[in-house]
C-alpha cells in the first residue's frame, strides 16, 4: 500500500508550507499512470495526519487522465485502456503528455 508512503509525504510537504496553521484543505492531482487507489489515499491521509495541523482537513483529488502523443502522426490519445498506441494510427511510437502527475495544487488555511 504506497498510499500510506505518499500520504506521509504529502503531510510533510503541506504542514511544512502551512508553518503551524491549520489545514482544512489539500488539493492534489494524481495521474492516471501513477495507479494510486483513491479511497485508500484519502483513508490514510486521515491516519497519517492524526494529531498534526492536517487532522480533519479533506484531501481533494482531483484524477489526471493519461494522455498519449503521437510522434509519427502528432495525434494525441486519452487512454482509455493501458495500451500505450497512438488512437488515430496505431503507431507505439508516442511519449506520455500527461497522467503521470502527483502534485500538490494548493492548500486551504483555517482563517485565511
Amino acid at each position: 500500500m504506497h498510499e500510506l508512503s505518499l500520504c506521509r509525504s504529502i503531510g510533510q510537504i503541506v504542514r511544512r508550507h502551512a508553518e503551524d496553521r491549520r489545514v482544512t484543505v489539500v488539493h492534489l492531482q494524481v495521474g492516471q499512470l501513477r495507479q494510486v487507489v483513491p479511497d485508500t489515499l484519502v483513508y490514510c491521509w486521515g491516519l497519517v495526519n492524526e494529531g498534526t495541523t492536517c487532522e480533519g482537513s479533506v484531501l481533494d483529488v482531483d484524477h489526471v487522465p493519461a494522455v498519449i502523443e503521437c510522434r509519427d502522426c502528432g495525434a494525441t490519445t486519452r487512454l482509455v485502456e493501458m495500451s500505450m498506441a497512438c488512437g488515430a494510427c496505431g503507431s507505439t511510437a508516442v511519449a506520455v503528455t500527461a497522467g503521470e502527475e502527483l502534485l500538490v495544487t494548493s492548500i486551504e488555511l483555517q482563517g485565511v
